[in-house]
């Protein structure tokens, strides 16, 4: 093999095997260094598996619940070591895809680790070692769970997100650490598995950075589920015996949550140890990557994307990040985007979000007009069964712009990609107010609030 390349991306996740693709697309050598598996943490550990387990748990919940729709159904019940199988053979077909088509795209694949020596030269280790020559390089190494420093984190009891979806048997208790994102998405699962939860949470509320409005009604959704939620809380110790028990502390009081596991989800720490870096003189700071808008580092020809940078730690940007690496190493002049990105909360009801909140709008200055809708008004979700939720359009008074949309409700993170269009293309909030939305649909709650942002809803009655 001729182990000289145009490009060289180290780590084969939603970032690197997507510019991986681009590059090879754009005419390059290009060859992707992973030490672990294709697809990175998103697939193999994140986004792909705990969706899978999230819809299992849907699945038995609606099953549990089929009679409010006159289907009856006796002894439901479920194997966790089968739906742990489903959520891996999904996993292993989704990489094997992404195998494929970095192949199939003339891409080269290195499994070992990639050690950068100098800015043109990086040594794999793997089954056997070699040295790679290379034009360019990106370096796409992603990010793992933060252990933080919590006396007891070792326990055997104690798991991180990687060590809960190794779990093939299902926990009966448990008590999460963190109720942001990947600590409301397993209470979720757990709790629509008939399952004790219990979410710690040291902020003022769950889902710290999300509009205060959306978090404080899930809040009130995954309590009424049946979710314990003690927010204000600090973690002091873990232990793990016959039980987890967790203790912390919450308005000065010493409390205690015991579950069959504890599970840690408070945050990533990015992979940028051992790489190499400072052989090119690769500036960091507070582990991450520096980059510019065209995704290079301080050093020229070699570019940084996804968690590793610390930008926005989502797969959707890492893969976008991957683009527009690509594109510039390449010879093109393209530079990164962060103004509309979408976020995704796989909870049920669902949440989506794009754009600012009410508080960061705000803080602008500018007037703004904010229009909503309930869910519990929409004729398809009332169908569906789902009641809970509503959707916030904030906007620019004077202009119209679109500030930002907050969902809460059925098919949340479906919807959004149409106002994240709305925003990346500059209409205005009439223009979607004056668009004809299928009916009956979910999706009408969007037309709904925006005729609210005017005053003129239909379908809300007038205060």
């Amino acid at each position: 093999m001729n182990n000289k390349f145009d490009l060289t991306i180290i780590g084969g996740g939603p970032g690197g095997y997507v510019a991986a693709i681009r590059a090879t697309q754009l005419g390059l050598k290009v060859a992707v260094v992973e030490e672990r598996e294709m697809g990175g943490t998103c697939l193999n550990r994140g986004c792909i598996p705990t969706k899978s387990l999230l819809h299992a748990a849907e699945i038995y919940h609606t099953a549990t619940h089929a009679a409010d729709s006159g289907i009856n159904i006796e002894q439901v019940s479920f194997d966790y070591a089968k739906i742990a199988a489903k959520k891996d053979a999904v996993v292993k077909q989704l990489r094997a895809g992404v195998e494929y088509l970095v192949k199939s795209n003339g891409g080269t694949i290195l499994p070992g680790r990639g050690v950068i020596q100098d800015k043109n030269t990086i040594e794999v280790t793997g089954k056997e070692t070699q040295i790679i020559k290379t034009d360019q390089i990106i370096i796409a190494t992603g990010s793992r769970p933060f252990k933080p420093p919590i006396p007891g984190i070792d326990g055997n009891k104690v798991l991180d997100s990687d060590g809960v979806l190794n779990l093939t048997t299902c926990p009966d208790k448990v008590v999460i650490i963190g109720g942001g994102v990947i600590g409301v998405e397993f209470a979720t699962i757990y709790k629509s598995l008939g399952k004790e939860v219990v979410i710690i949470e040291m902020m003022d509320s769950i889902l710290p950075g999300i509009d205060l409005e959306v978090s404080q009604a899930l809040r009130k959704s995954l309590e009424r589920k049946g979710i314990k939620i003690f927010t204000q809380s600090k973690v002091t110790s873990l232990k793990s015996d016959t039980k987890a028990v967790c203790t912390f502390e919450n308005q000065g009081k010493e409390l205690s949550a015991e579950g069959d596991i504890v599970i840690v989800a408070i945050g990533r720490k990015p992979n940028s140890e051992n790489l190499g870096l400072e052989n090119a003189g690769i500036e960091l700071e507070r582990g991450f990557i520096k980059v510019n808008d065209s995704m290079e580092t301080s050093v020229k020809g070699i570019y940084a994307i996804g968690d590793v940078t610390g930008k926005v730690l989502l797969a959707h940007v890492a893969s976008e990040q991957g683009l527009v690496a690509a594109a510039n190493s390449a010879g093109k002049h393209q530079k990164m985007d962060y103004s509309v990105i979408p976020g995704c909360i796989y909870t049920s009801p669902e949440v989506a979000t794009v754009g600012l909140t009410e508080a960061e709008a705000a803080k602008k200055g500018s007037p703004l007009k904010i229009g909503r809708f309930p869910v519990s008004a929409n004729g398809k979700s009332m169908i569906m069964g789902e009641k809970e939720g509503f959707i916030k359009i904030i906007t620019d008074k004077a202009t119209g712009e679109i500030l930002g949309t907050h969902i809460m409700g059925p098919r949340a993170t479906d919807m959004i990609s149409e106002m994240c269009i709305a925003m990346k293309l500059e209409s205005t909030i009439e223009e979607v107010a004056n668009t004809i939305h299928p009916h009956p649909t979910v999706s009408e709650i969007i037309m709904e609030a925006a005729h609210d942002v005017e005053g003129i809803c239909i379908h809300k009655p007038r205060r």
